[in-house]
């Protein structure tokens, strides 16, 4: 495994959100980063039908256009009534006919699928978060990292913090959505923790085990 050299990162997202959480994870180990939306680098259309594909698209065309190391997360919501959908297309369910992404009506949109399904109590309505970390160097080279959680979807939706998902996303064991979570009940992970609990914190204490912490 390629281990990361110097504290210069790109992190390929336009998304505040996931820049957000990306930034609260990775800022105790004191790397320079910088985003692909700052930079005003352009989306690559993302063409893969696996996390794993589409995480790598973003990470290398940024690692790609400037020279640094780039991390992605290609990420999604998984209903098992729904046979894993939206899963990677979880954010095209949000694109509005005029190119904004309206989470509310897509929360809505699975929901509806939920019911045409007949999925109306919580033992139908289990699913995942999915969250795969992709670190791509400008040669091409890449490390992977993939963090799920379990848990179920309750409507109406709960909780105005975090973004996309998260107000219909109960995970197992709690009675807090990941929209009623800060940020730090979220994640539920810092550096040398044994446990994370959001998908993209397992993902991240997977990356940061193996290319920063030693």
């Amino acid at each position: 495994m390629r281990k990361l050299e110097g504290k210069k990162l790109v992190v390929a997202t336009h998304n505040s959100g996931k820049l957000r959480e990306i930034a609260d994870l990775i800022g105790p180990f004191g790397f320079e980063t910088t985003s692909a939306g700052e930079l005003g680098l352009e989306e690559p259309e993302e063409t893969g039908t696996k996390f794993e594909e589409n995480a790598y698209i973003k990470a290398f065309f940024a690692a790609k256009s400037t020279g640094l190391p780039a991390l992605s997360d290609d990420s999604g919501l998984e209903a098992d009534a729904l046979d894993k959908a939206p899963g990677v297309y979880t954010a095209d369910w949000a694109i509005e006919p005029d190119g904004h992404r309206d989470f509310d009506k897509a929360m809505k949109k699975v929901e509806d699928a939920l019911e045409k399904k007949g999925a109306t109590t919580p033992d139908k309505r289990h699913g995942r978060f999915v969250s795969v970390l992709c670190l791509a160097w400008p040669d091409g080279h890449a490390e992977y990292f993939r963090g799920e959680i379990e848990g179920t979807l309750v409507w109406p939706p709960r909780g105005k913090k975090g973004f996309g998902f998260d107000p219909i996303f109960q995970p197992e064991g709690y009675d807090k959505t990941f929209g009623e979570m800060t940020a730090e009940e979220k994640h539920g992970w810092k550096p040398g923790d044994k446990h994370a609990l959001s998908h993209r914190a397992r993902a991240f204490k997977q990356f940061a085990e193996a290319l920063l912490e030693n």
